[in-house]
């Protein structure tokens, strides 16, 4: 079984950045993967996500033009560089995998999951 480790999280002012990764215990070179995160009292929301040949990223309208999501070199870890952070993007940050997603927005289409990673922008 295939484990995803998330790191990277911390806290930031508004406007500053970090880098999110998320490495696999396993090759998941086949994997689309996806970020989404969970601020307190809301629902787990969809970031962003990227195929598992790296060809395709999607993003929230919320993160677009902030965000960017990629792939390392060996396939095996993911990584989501943060921009221009604001308060609205505190949350858990979650990274999801599994094989052929159809509705990359969805979390129920992903099976595999990190424990989260925490994102606090302060002012």
């Amino acid at each position: 079984q295939v484990q995803l480790v998330e790191s990277g999280g911390g806290l930031v002012q508004v406007g500053g950045s970090l880098r999110l990764s998320c490495a696999a215990s396993a090759r998941f070179g086949i994997y689309d993967m996806a970020w989404f995160r969970q601020a307190p009292g809301k629902e787990r929301e969809f970031v962003s996500a990227i195929r598992s040949t790296g060809s395709r990223t999607y993003y929230s309208p919320s993160v677009k033009g902030r965000f960017t999501i990629s792939r390392g070199d060996d396939r095996n870890t993911v990584f989501l560089q943060m921009n221009s952070l604001n308060l609205e993007d505190t949350a858990v940050y979650y990274c999801g995998g599994d094989e052929r997603v159809h509705e990359y927005w969805t979390a129920t289409f992903y099976d595999l999951w990190g424990q989260g990673t925490q994102v606090t922008v302060s002012s």
